[in-house]
């Protein structure tokens, strides 16, 4: 006999049942997907073999979204092979909202066949076919799929290590997963293929380029409606269309992967910088800068050679092997031990808008979200151990305050321990993940665990932002590290007049700079703040007649430090307005006959538009009315 028990506290002894069997019992099947079973996730039809906790797992929770896209990737792969035989299939994962799947489609195809694919997946689902799991040994598996001329499932399986391994099968559709999946694939009912892609295999150019297909799956019509409201709203957004439309940014053949920003883009970038500038400063920090290229021999020394050489490159000077940064911790730490620290010195806070280069494949490059140089806003503090939880504490507040107080995101955070290659012993890694929790708790932040995400060196506390149509972005982290500090051996002198070895505290807020202003750029559908704006007031002359006058207006408002273009254009002026709305100009100012007889000025704001006729002094109360982290 086995006892299960449930979230409720029924429980209920059965000589023998599967996990779906279990869950009737105890009146909790109806609309489970599966069931989680001490913890561990399994099909419904799994025998139960011991004693311990059982649950549902809904089409409405994280689980359960998960097993049913999973599941829907297996649906669109069985009506893939159905509508064009021959297809050789690589892998096809949930993924966050949704799934997708790699595969080699005889003859390929295009965004215009999805809706055929769907339809066909519609037909499979009504059909209720059983999907079964099955156990093999890796021998089997691999006579299964050679004979199926499926080259892709059996290379993964000739590298697994394990001696058995699952198959799931409906109908005349197998696929090799670990599962589980749903019962039969009519509980697959709400989705949507989104669009088709080039992927290499396994994300190599030098293997073939398969087709992958992106789809969505929900446990209801409702979300999935709303999914695609909000894909639809997330497609207007898109920063690589405003970029290109406002004149912000421009990625160009000749440097894949590195944004050319244009003078408006470069408002904004220098905005954010100078707001960067001033809240560090208020806060305590200094700021360094540190060379791009360096010698191979700190990379060895720090790590990031064993760790991160796939995601470097490199370059000979005077025949020695030197790396271009990908990260700014080494440089900084030749910084610190330039000269003798004190324990009064400390914390040291220290900061770095570093440009660094990471390679990454060029099928993940993405506008300015994926890119392979970007400028990150580091800043390493140096702690004496009892100020590290203070210093964690002092890096959240400015994480609020700027993401919450100046650019309004909602945000959560998520603390990442250890992970399978890590630096460092165990006893080091309990006091690191242990002083970033106390921190979490006695700050009163809510925060969910992400176990084994950490960095090779330290665990980290990540931060999520929920842009306005409800997409997260990480940006910031705080990481914890023992590591560096022992292996470029900083020390620091203590009241005891002994050496001692300090805490270092890796830290960014926005991440990249670029990455945050394409986040930017698509929470605000371009309208950007007015304080951040590259232009802030557009002068709209009636005619020719009162360019000069627009012009006396322009040297008044930028003597004030106020962007300000003028369009002199032969147009009408309700073509000029409609344009500077289009262009999201946040103020406009019409000049005609009256303005210029009165020296006035009848002012525009983009949302609330026409503000009335008012004195340049009127206007520049209004304009200083705004909210401004620059000037506060």
């Amino acid at each position: 006999m086995i006892e299960l028990n449930a979230p409720d506290q029924k429980s209920v002894r059965l000589e023998s049942a599967t996990a779906g069997e279990a869950l009737e019992k105890l009146g909790l099947r109806g609309g489970a997907l599966a069931a989680m079973v001490n913890g561990k996730a399994v099909d419904l039809y799994r025998p139960l073999t011991e004693s311990g906790s059982i649950e549902p797992i809904g089409p409405d929770s994280e689980e359960g979204l998960d097993i049913l896209r999973h599941s829907a990737a297996h649906l669109m792969a069985q009506a893939v092979a159905e509508m064009y035989p021959g297809t050789r299939f690589g892998v096809g994962p949930a993924i966050r909202d949704g799934f997708y799947y790699d595969m080699e489609i005889p003859g390929g195809i295009t965004e215009e066949d999805l809706p055929k694919i769907e339809k066909e997946m519609r037909r499979i689902a009504k059909r209720a076919i059983p999907v079964e799991r099955r156990e093999m040994s890796k021998e089997e598996a691999l006579a299964y799929f050679r004979e199926k001329d499926d080259p892709y499932k059996a290379e993964i399986i000739s590298e697994l290590e394990e001696e058995k391994v699952s198959l799931y099968f409906q109908g005349n559709y197998a696929d090799l997963c670990r599962g589980p999946h749903v019962p039969n694939t009519s509980y697959v009912r709400h989705f949507k293929l989104l669009s088709v892609a080039g992927a290499y295999w396994r994300g190599d150019e030098k293997n073939i380029m398969l087709t992958r297909v992106y789809g969505t799956a929900f446990g209801n019509e409702e979300a999935l409606e709303a999914y695609i409201r909000r894909m639809e709203e997330a497609k207007s957004r898109d920063h690589r269309r405003l970029g290109k439309e406002l004149d912000l940014f421009s990625i160009q053949a000749e440097g894949p992967g590195f944004p050319f920003f244009h003078p408006r883009g470069m408002v904004i970038l220098n905005g954010l910088m100078d707001f960067w500038r001033k809240e560090h400063t208020k806060r305590g920090y200094c700021e360094i800068r540190t060379p791009l290229i360096l010698d191979r021999s700190l990379w060895i020394r720090s790590g990031h050679w064993d760790h991160y050489r796939e995601n470097m490159y490199f370059t000979e000077i005077d025949e020695q092997p030197f790396a271009i940064k990908p990260m700014n911790c080494p440089g900084g730490m030749l910084v610190y031990k330039s000269q003798i620290r004190s324990y009064r010195d400390l914390p040291m806070r220290v900061a770095e808008l570093g440009i660094v280069h990471r390679h990454e494949r060029s099928g993940v490059l993405h506008g300015l979200m994926r890119v392979r140089c970007f400028t990150q806003d580091d800043a390493h503090l140096y702690c004496r151990p009892e100020q590290v939880k203070d210093e964690i504490i002092g890096i959240m507040d400015l994480c609020r305050y700027i993401y919450s107080d100046v650019f309004g995101f909602k945000y959560t955070m998520e603390l990442s321990t250890r992970p399978e290659n890590s630096m460092g012993s165990e006893e080091q890694w309990d006091i690191a993940e242990s002083a970033l929790k106390q921190a979490l708790e006695e700050s009163g932040a809510e925060y969910r665990l992400n176990p084994g995400d950490g960095a090779f060196y330290g665990p980290k506390i990540d931060f999520h932002l929920e842009d306005c149509i409800g997409r997260t972005w990480q940006c910031g982290t705080i990481q914890l590290d023992f590591q560096m500090p022992e292996k470029f051996d900083l020390t620091y002198i203590g009241a005891d007049g002994k050496e001692h070895r300090p805490v270092m505290l890796h830290r960014t807020i926005l991440g990249s700079l670029e990455r945050f202003f394409g986040i930017l750029i698509e929470n605000f559908a371009g309208a950007f703040p007015y304080w951040i704006a590259p232009v802030q007031v557009r002068i709209l002359p009636v005619s020719g007649d009162f360019v000069d006058y627009a012009k006396e207006t322009a040297q008044k408002l930028r003597a004030k430090g106020i962007r300000v273009e003028i369009d002199e254009r032969d147009e009408k002026l309700g073509k000029k307005i409609r344009d500077a709305q289009t262009q999201k100009i946040p103020y406009m100012a019409v000049v005609g006959e009256k303005e210029m007889q009165s020296g006035t000025i009848a002012p525009r704001e983009r949302s609330r538009g026409d503000l009335g006729s008012m004195p340049m002094d009127t206007f520049l109360e209004v304009l200083a009315g705004e909210f401004d982290p620059l000037k506060s």
